[in-house]
């Protein structure tokens, strides 16, 4: 019996459904700082439909890989141009052949030379993402790279010490022991709960003002509801 394109495609499993298979972070800083980055682009982004972060979870790239159980999951990793919604893993055949256009592996005594090595050849040579980056929460050690002509070179840091990235279209480095965005003018881009104290002390200031002016602000508040 001949093998439609309609037949072959009835036939396949919807893949979808395939769960993450990766291992628990290494520690609690690993966990915050992953939670970290993720929710400052989300909420910077939070206008924004059109991309998908994967945090600690399986990319599928070839059925082979699944026969060979050979799982690999970027820290973090993001795709843009495609659909935000939730997914319990990325399946690249599933998702029209798209890999991360950005990964972010965060380094530990484990997994280091991995990381370094074995990961960064597969990101380079089978994955083709734009720019890779890794980052120690234990040593804080930091190093970026961006696909040329296809090898990884090495993005070089500038007088600030930040990374620019072109996927993001923002700035990596340090503030305090915690990797973070920054925007194109090195300001830091802030948390929602850094956002919301930032708005409780600029109210704290201006009452402040008003009544070094002899206005009540509270009865300025009524006045105006």
């Amino acid at each position: 019996m001949t093998l439609t394109a309609k037949r072959l495609d009835e036939l396949m499993p919807d893949a979808t459904l395939l769960e993450s298979d990766e291992p628990e972070m290494e520690s609690s800083l690993h966990y915050l700082q992953l939670a970290l980055l993720v929710s400052c682009l989300d909420w910077l982004w939070r206008e924004q439909k059109d991309y998908f972060i994967g945090a600690n979870l399986t990319i599928y790239f070839s059925r082979q890989q699944l026969k060979n159980r050979d799982f690999r999951g970027p820290d973090f990793f993001l795709v843009k141009n495609t659909q935000n919604h939730p997914r319990r893993s990325w399946v690249v055949w599933e998702e029209d052949g798209k890999y991360p256009d950005l990964i972010i592996e965060l380094l530990s005594t484990s997994t280091a030379e991995i990381d370094k090595a074995f990961k960064k050849t597969l990101y380079e040579e089978r994955f083709r993402t734009q720019e890779y980056f890794w980052f120690s929460p234990d040593t804080l050690e930091l190093a970026g790279f961006k696909l040329i002509d296809g090898k990884y070179k090495p993005i070089k840091s500038n007088n600030s010490n930040l990374f620019w990235s072109n996927v993001l279209g923002l700035y990596l480095g340090l503030e305090g022991d915690k990797l973070r965005y920054f925007d194109a003018e090195e300001r830091l881009v802030l948390t929602p709960e850094e956002v919301a104290l930032h708005e409780q002390n600029r109210s704290a200031i201006l009452a402040e003002k008003l009544r070094e002016l002899g206005i009540d602000p509270d009865e300025l508040s009524n006045a105006k509801s």
